[in-house]
């Protein structure tokens, strides 16, 4: 069955850093863009960082410069790095993929979530 797994969440000092992985298997067809999704208590789901098949990448203004998403297409896996975490980013982090072949982002797959939790 196809799917899509995070891992990589937990509990950190703000100022610290936490590595996220999400890895799709199963088959499906070819992913293009893989992205992460973050949803915190009382808030609506939000655009972390996206990535293409090709290394295009695309950053919420509001973890710029301190979070870098990546991808080993040849693992269909995506990593996000997370570095001077702060308090705000506390939240369920998903990972998502798109392997609909469209030509306009559709993702049909999403991970079960991932907590980090920032404290301060």
């Amino acid at each position: 069955q196809a799917q899509v797994v995070e891992s990589g969440g937990g509990l950190v000092q703000a100022g610290g850093s936490l590595r996220l992985s999400c890895e799709a298997s199963g088959t499906m067809g070819t992913i293009s863009v893989m992205g992460w999704y973050r949803q915190a208590p009382g808030k609506q789901r939000e655009l972390v960082a996206t990535i293409s098949s090709g290394g295009y990448t695309v950053y919420a203004d509001s973890v710029k410069g301190r979070f870098t998403i990546s991808r080993d297409n040849a693992k269909n896996t995506v990593y996000l790095q997370m570095n001077s975490l702060k308090p705000e980013d506390t939240a369920v982090y998903y990972c998502a993929a798109d392997s609909t072949g469209n030509a306009r982002v559709n993702y049909d797959y999403w991970g079960q979530g991932t907590q980090v939790t920032v404290s301060s």
